[in-house]
């Protein structure tokens, strides 16, 4: 019973954040590009496939910081903060206990490969900003991973369905190698956007930059315009 109470208002929270950013989100270019440019057949946004100076890849290539955080889940915490009306931070157990998405997702990196239609689950970042509830004057989030990693996101950006914190790629739990226990991710942008190792999320009155954004990578990072430096 208590279960369902707590499912029942994360579902109505949800909700109302849809409808508060579901114009944005509808405005958005991985949902309202008219002229996407890339190749193969619409994805479930609309969009080519394959987005332009992509090149699809069955591994999985492994790109960082050169650290690789070892976190183990007794340990591992997920905080969630900033411009929210209730705080939190997470244990393993607490956030397993939340509720999981499977999804089939392509995965594109700026370093020019799509691994295409990897199955994932894990939980909706929507879920989890249902959870805090964002105060009116928040408009993005700051990611932030173990290895001091971080990426920025707009809201309507991160609040889509398809954003996930995943803990299983591939029907197994996600590698150490590739962000595990829990890394976020970012199907309508490039993968940069998905923190590995997630640690915090951040919610913001107003943009900040994150670790590549402020070394010259493009603030919106649109794989189907070509979005990949300011």
């Amino acid at each position: 019973m208590e279960e369902n109470s707590k499912l029942d208002k994360i579902v109505e929270a949800r909700m109302k954040l849809k409808a508060r950013f579901e114009q944005q989100m509808a405005e958005t270019p991985s949902v309202s590009d008219t002229r996407p440019m890339g190749s193969g057949a619409p994805n479930r946004h609309g969009m080519p496939q394959l987005p332009i100076g992509q090149t699809r890849t069955v591994k999985w290539p492994v790109l960082d910081l050169g650290f690789k955080p070892d976190v183990p889940l007794s340990k591992w915490k997920l905080v969630v903060d900033g411009e929210v009306e209730s705080p939190v931070t997470l244990t393993w157990d607490e956030f397993m206990a939340l509720p999981q998405t499977s999804d089939v997702s392509d995965f594109h990196c700026v370093t020019t490969w799509s691994r295409m239609d990897v199955p994932w689950v894990g939980v909706r970042l929507a879920d989890i900003a249902a959870l805090v509830m964002p105060k009116p004057t928040a408009t993005h989030v700051l990611c932030h991973g173990y290895d001091q990693y971080t990426t920025n996101l707009s809201l309507e950006e991160a609040l889509k369905e398809d954003v996930l914190l995943v803990h299983t790629a591939d029907g197994k739990p996600l590698e150490r190698d590739h962000g595990g226990p829990v890394r976020m991710i970012t199907p309508q942008l490039y993968a940069w956007k998905g923190s590995k190792w997630i640690s915090r999320i951040q919610f913001l009155p107003k943009n900040q930059l994150g670790f590549w954004e402020l070394r010259g990578y493009s603030n919106t990072a649109y794989p189907w315009r070509n979005d990949r430096y300011s």
